[in-house]
């Protein structure tokens, strides 16, 4: 609008001098009254292009970030989609073969370093760690077993007075069945051989006495 007006001032300055020339032929009110439209016009015209031109500019700028987002979005999901897991592949395996040497170079000077100081430690600490334990292990193992075995005694003499009166029962009842069969055995046995005896002594009396 500014650049518009300083032009129209530009050209009323330059054409001054010739409106000196026409001044039988038009007056100076209709040269106003000519600029006056003309300057209300451009105003106008000016006005309206702004007003155009911001509602273009705002409408096809928001479409234009809008589209450029969503492209720039797009590729950059695609990209970083594409891109970051090989980038992460590459750098975890260049990480691990990095770790892998220098940890094997590393523990291998320090393990060559430290191993007569660390088997040494570690002989005095489980020979302490191993007589404490048995030591505790001894304590606890002799009180633990005599309280069992104080129990277990008691449990095994009234377990044994159950068995030895069960087996003496079990024995008398098998004595007296054997005593009982021996004792008819040896009676019957002993009828048998009197039996015998007197028939063999009755016939030897009767031979003797035939004679």
């Amino acid at each position: 609008m500014i650049s518009l007006l300083s032009l129209e001032a530009f050209a009323i300055i330059c054409f001054l001098p010739q409106l000196h020339h026409y001044k039988y032929s038009y007056s100076y009110s209709t040269i106003i009254i000519y600029l006056s439209i003309y300057i209300y016009l451009s105003l106008f015209i000016s006005i309206y292009l702004s007003i155009y031109l911001s509602i273009y500019l705002s409408i096809y700028l928001s479409i234009c970030l809008n589209v450029f987002t969503i492209y720039l979005s797009i590729y950059l999901s695609i990209y970083l989609s594409i891109y970051l897991p090989i980038c992460l592949n590459v750098f975890i395996i260049y990480l691990f073969i990095y770790l892998s040497i220098y940890l094997s170079i590393y523990l291998s000077i320090y393990l060559h370093q430290y191993i007569p100081y660390l088997s040494i430690y570690l002989s005095i600490y489980l020979s302490i760690c191993l007589n404490v334990f048995i030591i505790y292990l001894s304590i606890y193992l002799s009180i633990y077993l005599s309280i069992y075995l104080h129990q277990y005694i008691h449990y095994l003499s009234i377990y044994l007075s159950i068995c030895t009166n069960i087996f003496t029962i079990y024995l008398s009842i098998n004595l007296y069945i054997i005593l009982s069969r021996f004792v008819i055995y040896l009676s019957t046995s002993m009828c048998i051989l009197l039996f015998f005896f007197s028939q063999s002594l009755s016939l030897s009396l009767s031979l003797s006495l035939s004679v």
